[in-house]
Formats: structure tokens, sequence, C-alpha cells
């Protein structure tokens, strides 16, 4: 066995171990709230493609529904490990290419639909982003949740750093913040990896009409 593949060995084992470990932990806080495990399961029924295996929460989600132990210096500690854990889960674009087609990133930005029980399973998915930030400067009405879009690639440039950060926020941004509001998009497969370059596009291609 070569260095290189003992390190990358070792590499998965670490992430593995912290997975079970965070997974364990977050697990032990769940069942100690039976009103919430209540709630969930009485608050939830299955329709057409939404079933009850949404309302099962994985590590980072069980985390962040502890607002009380996720401030904690406790807390701290494991949030720093849900960030690392799902920061190691991003995939970079296998083509290698992160820009895609504006045009159709502001058709995917601007659409809700999709995921939901009135859709169907091949119905397209959309990022909604104009739940939560600004897209457009036309705009009457956006949500702000999350930040101004508005010249994202024009005040932050288009290096491979900007490229990087971007791509990673778009597929989990947990890796930055365990308790984002932001989807995961590539995580949950909501968006695929064309659909997150289409996206990419929207905030970086200097043609769009975001950096206009």
């Amino acid at each position: 066995m070569t260095m290189n593949n003992m390190k990358s060995l070792l590499a998965l084992s670490i992430f593995v171990v912290a997975a079970f470990a965070i997974q364990g932990s977050a697990s032990a806080q769940q069942a100690n709230n039976p009103k919430f495990n209540k709630m969930m399961k009485d608050g939830f029924r299955a329709d057409g493609i939404a079933g009850l295996d949404r309302i099962d929460q994985d590590a980072t989600q069980k985390f962040c529904s502890d607002p009380v132990f996720a401030g904690s210096k406790q807390g701290q500690n494991m949030r720093e490990t849900i960030q690392k854990v799902n920061m190691d889960s991003i995939k970079q674009p296998s083509d290698g290419k992160y820009i895609g087609d504006w045009k159709k990133g502001e058709a995917i930005a601007q659409s809700g639909r999709g995921a939901t029980w009135t859709d169907k399973a091949d119905t397209p998915v959309g990022g909604g982003c104009y739940n939560c930030h600004q897209i457009d400067k036309k705009e009457i009405s956006y949500g702000t949740i999350g930040p101004t879009l508005w010249n994202y690639g024009k005040l932050r440039g288009y290096s491979p750093e900007v490229l990087t950060y971007t791509w990673n926020r778009v597929n989990n941004s947990k890796a930055y913040n365990a308790c984002s509001n932001m989807p995961r998009f590539a995580h949950f497969k909501l968006l695929n990896e064309q659909q997150i370059q289409d996206v990419m596009a929207l905030l970086l291609d200097p043609n769009s009409p975001v950096n206009q």
C-alpha cells in the first residue's frame, strides 16, 4: 500500500468515526425530547412524493433542533465537527467546470416548484432562491433571511477562491455554518450538478443580469 493510499484510508476512517460520533450524540439529545418527537410524528403525513422519511433527521439537523445545546461550549465543539463532516461531503464539479448557463440559472433561482406533495416525481426542482435573497434590483418582492445576491460576482471578483467558496455554499451551506437556514441542495439531491453550475453562472458570469 502506497503512502497516499494510507493517507486516504486514514482520512476516510476519521470521517466515518466523526460521523458516527455526531449521530450518536445527536440521537441521544433528541431521545430526551419526547415533546419534540411527538410533535414531529403527529404533525406530518405522507402524501404523494412527500414521504414521512423527510422527518427523519440526520445528525446535523438533530444538533440544530436543540438551540440551547448548539449554543453551549460543548455544542461549539460539535458544531465545528459537523461543519467539517459537511465540508468533506462536498464534491467539486466532475467536469471541472463551475460555470454553466446563467439564463437557466435564473429560471432555477426564481422557481420554487418540485419535491412537494403536489408535484410529480419528475417535476424539475427549482432553487427557490428568491425566498431568501434579493436577486435583481427590479424585483419588488423577495426574502431577506439571506444576504442580497445583487452584484454577487461584481463585488467579490471571479477568482478560483470565490468560485470554490460559492460552489461549496450552494452545495452544502452547513459546511460553513452548521445551523444555516440555507438548504443543502446537493446533499438532499434537490439540484443536480448541472443545475448548480447554472446557478453559479447566475451569480458569477459577468454577463449575468446579477452583475450588471
